[in-house]
């Protein structure tokens, strides 16, 4: 058994002891990890992050209009969950959040937040009320 698979089998082994796992979950879980610390170790050889190796070997992995949920929004180009996309973490892909959305299909006025931030957000400007003050302001 190689080192890679070893290594997956000790996280996914600490994974099950903390909750219940079936054993389709563990199976598949070892082998995406397994895949994960094969290509980390394959792009600390030749100087290219995992990002830019993973954004090579597969298109997006979930479908893109499914990619904003109500706790997380997934990054289509590497598969990690975020509560933002943020401008930063795309550089790293080497996109904009205009040609994020482009090159999946996204529309344009879509916001890179998920669903729960958006309502709070939009629930904390309603009770700042701040179209009142203004008015206040110019009387």
């Amino acid at each position: 058994m190689d080192e890679m698979m070893k290594e997956a089998l000790d996280i996914v082994k600490a994974q099950a002891s903390v909750r219940e796992m079936t054993e389709e979950q563990i199976i598949s879980m070892v082998k995406k990890l397994t895949e994960s610390l094969r290509n980390m170790a394959i792009s600390g050889d030749d100087g290219t992050s995992c990002c830019e190796e993973e954004s090579s070997i597969a298109a997006a992995p979930c479908d893109p209009k499914k990619s904003v949920k109500e706790k997380s929004v997934v990054c289509l180009v590497c598969g990690s969950s975020f509560k933002v996309i943020t401008k930063r973490h795309l550089a790293q892909h080497g996109l904009t959040s205009e040609e994020y959305r482009e090159k999946f299909g996204l529309p344009k006025n879509m916001v890179l937040v998920c669903k729960s931030l958006q309502k709070q957000r939009k629930e904390n400007m309603s009770n700042m009320r701040l179209w009142e003050r203004r008015g206040k302001k110019a009387e």
